[in-house]
């Protein structure tokens, strides 16, 4: 993907042929795509490029807004054909980079020892907790699950909500609603 060198006269004339049946880089009004190729270009396209003169004079009227367009300004290779490998350099750099950063923050890739007996831990209390509390006796040897949730009713009424609770008859004889949490 991209338009290859900007500067030179197969990279304007890529720029032009993608720009023949399009008013933008992308999209349907100017955005920071638009910035980012119009940075990139060094001058006006000469004549004979009309389509990429057009755009180059369009953009070139954002002057004072270029900031405020909207979008994420990225890389140049980002943009333009698929079938035109990018010369810019720059994308082969963003990837390269994405690899080093560490988003957890964690230097070494194995757990310390003391990391995984806290884990196992924390795993055994939660799974207690959990057997407990599911549960409860009602009598005779009869015990009922009790269940909490928050329904936000614009995506799932109560009613739907009891209707696939209740399509379990093997298991479930009856539905009760001890409280509401709507949102």
């Amino acid at each position: 993907m991209g338009f290859g060198d900007l500067k030179s006269p197969a990279g304007l004339q890529v720029l032009n042929d993608y720009l023949a049946d399009k008013s933008y880089i992308e999209g349907y009004v100017p955005s920071q795509a638009d910035v980012a190729v119009f940075e990139a270009v060094s001058g006006p396209p000469p004549a004979d490029l009309c389509h990429a003169l057009r755009w180059y004079n369009h953009i070139k009227s954002y002057e004072k807004e270029k900031a405020s367009l909207p979008g994420v300004k990225k890389a140049l290779g980002k943009y333009g054909p698929a079938d035109v490998e990018d010369t810019t350099g720059s994308g082969a750099t963003d990837s390269k980079d994405d690899d080093d950063i560490d988003l957890f923050g964690s230097d070494d890739e194995e757990e310390s020892e003391e990391a995984k007996r806290l884990r196992e831990e924390r795993l055994a209390q939660y799974e207690s907790k959990k057997a407990k509390t599911k549960l409860v006796p009602v009598g005779y040897g009869i015990k009922k699950l009790q269940i909490q949730c928050v329904v936000e009713d614009d995506k799932v009424g109560t009613d739907m909500l009891e209707e696939q609770i209740t399509a379990f008859e093997d298991y479930v004889q009856s539905m009760d609603v001890a409280a509401f949490n709507k949102i």
